[in-house]
């Protein structure tokens, strides 16, 4: 049963967060909003698709106020939880606050579809390969870079910056090593304490802060940290599939993929044949 949220409640929940909304999907779901009857599976589907507008639900229905034993990472039951009436007030307060320049919706679409096109790659290789958190799966795909947005906003030169971490990514260099050098700082720690202030599941949050560290996890032969590891093997395949390295990277090689993809596919127990087929099957169904 849905709990109604009063508008104070929705604005001091979403103190904090600052990852805009795609501006396409916030028509979309005004369109949604003014038919006579709002079709919850609908705006579900179009929120899924949106890492700040996802965060939001899921630091709201993650709050105290509901009082939920287990940490939700499904959007669909987060909507379900909040009922029509609070998800439409959640969107309306997420709206755009001043318009952003052509410039910024441009290089913000690069992040906007990777994060789409990931997200669904991830959902589609956990069913595949036998992992059973698909939900928290997508999660991951959805809002592993959200601090991306969030360096562009504080360092203008920020994508710059992330081509050229791309571009030096080596076996010695991590990606988020490059943003330490010239920033100090990175989109995955950003992204780790912007996951805390949404209220995600603390493995959720550490395979966040841990997607560019993914040679150090499985260079280790213990059974440690499974849960992290399943999580982070999916989403490193996910990007290799979805070309995030020529998308956010500008790259023509997936220099990481390189160096961890014969640690991950170990990982999992797949051959190269076994993966070559997984990305045929899933470009196949459109997906990534």
């Amino acid at each position: 049963m849905s709990q109604e949220l009063s508008a104070e409640q929705i604005r001091k929940a979403l103190q904090g967060i600052s990852v805009p909304p795609q501006p396409q999907i916030m028509v979309d779901l005004q369109m949604e909003q003014v038919m006579p009857t709002p079709d919850l599976k609908a705006i579900a589907r179009l929120i899924s698709q949106d890492p700040g507008l996802s965060g939001a639900l899921l630091k709201i229905v993650n709050s105290p106020f509901f009082g939920l034993a287990n940490k939700v990472s499904s959007i669909q039951r987060a909507v379900n939880l909040l009922g029509c009436n609070s998800v439409i007030n959640i969107i309306n307060a997420q709206s755009i606050k001043g318009e952003m320049s052509d410039q910024t919706i441009v290089t913000l679409n690069r992040f906007w579809d990777s994060a789409q096109d990931v997200a669904m790659t991830c959902l589609t290789l956990a069913k595949r390969v036998g992992i059973q958190a698909v939900d928290e799966a997508y999660a991951l795909g959805l809002f592993h870079d959200c601090g991306v947005p969030l360096m562009l906003k504080r360092f203008p030169n920020y994508m710059d910056v992330l081509e050229e971490a791309y571009a030096r990514c080596s076996a010695d260099t991590r990606i988020v090593d490059t943003e330490n050098q010239l920033l100090n700082t990175n989109h995955a720690v950003i992204g780790y304490y912007t996951a805390r202030s949404w209220n995600l599941t603390p493995h959720l949050c550490e395979a966040i802060a841990n997607h560019h560290n993914a040679l150090a996890l499985f260079s280790e032969d213990s059974g440690r940290d499974t849960q992290l590891k399943n999580l982070l093997a999916i989403l490193k395949m996910a990007e290799h599939i979805c070309g995030a390295y020529g998308t956010l990277g500008s790259q023509s090689d997936d220099h990481e993929w390189q160096v961890v993809g014969p640690l991950v596919l170990d990982y999992l127990g797949l051959s190269d044949y076994d993966f070559q087929n997984l990305k045929e099957s899933i470009r196949e169904l459109g997906v990534a």
